[in-house]
């Protein structure tokens, strides 16, 4: 390993030297998220999505034991195409690395890598959180806890549909986490744009956003913030017609016995098969616009930083 534990790209270094606001994304989405070549034609998307909006995308992921915040482009085509990428999250993170592996970082392991890297701001597609049955089996993202502790505000279309969403608003309640839905009063509901609940906080401008971010740091409080960020409309899947296709694909995981790591990436392959690819374009369309939000929060960060 380098000396320090990252390396940023060339155009993010350039960014980071001229202070233009950087936004950072995540790649278990390409890596576990998405089939190739639709994978990659997203992730640069994404990225032409931030540049467009006056903001350097930083792709994270970690590549033959370097955790690298900013691939080129050629990096991003191999990391499309990898087969049996790590799915890392802050447990394993340090193994991949001391061990030369590869890959692919979730949202807990990306705001790592971006409070390293000196990255206030993040754009996923949704947050991982607690899985439906979780009583019986604790199966709860490592997501929640990082957002506790990571100084990182991470921009999306709520937690993914397939998870217990009134669980996983308790807990990041519990660990004191500000969930902040981003233009209207309901949490989104990721494929949906609305869902049955309610947001504890209401912000509608990434003005107040970034003020929001500076003012935790202020006060000396650890941890991000959650923005839920809504899918376009024209683009949702409304949740009436969404909610029989998730219970469908949580009984067929049930029965194929798909526990652990394993469990989103099958059950958001089986949506994608359920609704004939519609879930994908929705997908798609909703980490476009958390990109775009996300850009114009960091830029109004880098313009009220003291």
């Amino acid at each position: 390993m380098t000396q320090t534990p990252f390396v940023r790209s060339s155009s993010v270094q350039a960014a980071f030297d001229a202070g233009i606001p950087i936004v950072a994304l995540e790649s278990t989405i390409i890596t576990h998220g998405m089939p190739y070549p639709q994978n990659l034609e997203m992730a640069r998307q994404v990225e032409a999505t931030v540049r467009a909006g006056g903001a350097e995308p930083a792709t994270i992921a970690v590549i033959d034991g370097t955790l690298f915040v900013g691939l080129e482009d050629v990096q991003l085509e191999t990391l499309a195409q990898t087969k049996g990428a790590a799915k890392l999250s802050r447990a394993d993170m340090a193994v991949c690395l001391a061990t030369g592996g590869t890959g692919a970082t979730t949202v807990a392991a990306t705001m790592i890598a971006a409070s390293l890297a000196g990255i206030s701001v993040f754009a996923t597609g949704g947050i991982g959180g607690v899985h439906r049955g979780a009583e019986e089996s604790f199966d709860i993202s490592a997501d929640l806890q990082e957002l506790a502790q990571t100084a990182v505000t991470v921009v999306a279309a709520g937690a993914k549909a397939i998870l217990d969403v009134s669980k996983t608003l308790e807990v990041l309640e519990t660990l004191g986490v500000p969930v902040i839905a981003y233009g209207q009063d309901a949490v989104p509901g990721f494929w949906s744009a609305q869902s049955i609940h309610k947001a504890p906080l209401r912000l509608n401008s990434a003005s107040e956003i970034a003020k929001a971010h500076l003012t935790r740091a202020a006060l000396g409080l650890p941890g991000g913030q959650l923005i839920g960020n809504p899918i376009p409309q024209d683009a949702e899947i409304p949740r009436a017609e969404m909610e029989p296709v998730i219970e469908r694909a949580l009984q067929d995981a049930e029965t194929r016995g798909i526990v652990g790591k394993s469990v989103t990436p099958y059950l958001l392959q089986r949506v994608f098969e359920l609704t004939e690819g519609r879930s994908l374009s929705a997908n798609i369309a909703l980490v476009l616009n958390n990109a775009a939000v996300a850009t114009q929060i960091a830029r109004e960060m880098k313009n009220n930083q003291p």
